[in-house]
């Protein structure tokens, strides 16, 4: 178990890296994309309830 959590970790990791050179973001960029993201997502999930 400890291993599959550590291989989506590593995973993880690897696509947020592959993400932010695809898109040119530095770090501060990227964690306010990320916020709004989530904002959006957020607000999507509460008009289908």
């Amino acid at each position: 178990m400890l291993r599959l959590i550590k291989k989506i970790i590593k995973l993880h990791k690897i696509l947020i890296n592959w993400y932010q050179k695809k898109l040119n973001l530095n770090d501060y960029q990227l964690l306010w994309l990320v916020f709004f993201k989530g904002i959006i997502v957020t607000i999507f999930i509460q008009k289908l309830l």
